[in-house]
C-alpha cells in the first residue's frame, strides 16, 4: 500500500551522468534558458519565463507542493559542470490510487544525448520501488513525437488520445496518454542509485 510521502529527507537519485536533486533558487539562472526557450516550451502549457524571478517562482511553487506531498521535482544536475540542465518529477500524486503523472523538460543544448531517457529510468525506478506506485502516467501533446518516442523507449504504452482537451497558446490541442504499470516489462539496468539529502 502506498503511503502519503513526505519526501523528507529528500531523495537524491544518481545516474552515470546526472545527479537528480532538490531544485533551489540558485538553479534559476541555469534553468532560465530552458524555461524561456519557445522551442522547449512549445508543448508545455505553462507561461514562458521572462526572467530568473519567473523561474524562482516556479521553483517555489514546486517546493510548496513538495511539502504537501502533492508532487516531487528533481533538478537534473550535469555531473561534469554541476549545473542544472533540466527538471523531472511526479505531479498529481494520488496515493489512494497508487498513481502519479511524470513530467520533464531539458535544456535544448542537451537534447539528443539520451539524457532524458537516463533521468526517466531513474525516476520510474524510484516511483515503483520507493513510492510503491502501481501506475505511472504521462501526457504529451499529440504533435510531440520526440516525447512519445522517449516514453515508448522506456516501456510506456499509448493508452488513449483525447481531442482538443487542452487549451493554450490560443488553440485547443490534442493529447496522448501513456501509461506504465509496475507489472509491465520496463527498461532497467540504467545504473541509478538513491541516497538521502543530508538533514
Amino acid at each position: 500500500m502506498m503511503d502519503t510521502h513526505s519526501f523528507d529527507p529528500f531523495p537524491v537519485l544518481h545516474t552515470p551522468r546526472l545527479i537528480l536533486r532538490r531544485p533551489c533558487d540558485a538553479d534559476a539562472a541555469a534553468l532560465l534558458p530552458m524555461r524561456s526557450d519557445p522551442e522547449v516550451m512549445r508543448y508545455i502549457p505553462r507561461p514562458i519565463a521572462k526572467s530568473e524571478d519567473d523561474v524562482r517562482a516556479l521553483l517555489h511553487m514546486m517546493g510548496e507542493a513538495l511539502q504537501k506531498g502533492e508532487r516531487i521535482n528533481w533538478a537534473m544536475e550535469w555531473r561534469e559542470s554541476g549545473e542544472a540542465i533540466g527538471l523531472i518529477g511526479y505531479v498529481d500524486i494520488l496515493p489512494e490510487h497508487r498513481r502519479a503523472e511524470v513530467g520533464y523538460s531539458l535544456r535544448r543544448d542537451y537534447h539528443r544525448r539520451g539524457i532524458m531517457r537516463e533521468a526517466l529510468a531513474a525516476v520510474v525506478d524510484y516511483g515503483f520501488e520507493r513510492m510503491h506506485l502501481h501506475t505511472i502516467l504521462a501526457i504529451t501533446d499529440a504533435d510531440n513525437n520526440a516525447s512519445g518516442k522517449l516514453l515508448e523507449s522506456a516501456g510506456f504504452r499509448e493508452e488513449g488520445r483525447f481531442r482538443e482537451d487542452c487549451y493554450y497558446n490560443g488553440a485547443f490541442r490534442n493529447s496522448v496518454y501513456y501509461g506504465l504499470m509496475r507489472t509491465d516489462n520496463r527498461r532497467t539496468g540504467n545504473g541509478s542509485s538513491v541516497t538521502n539529502e543530508p538533514a
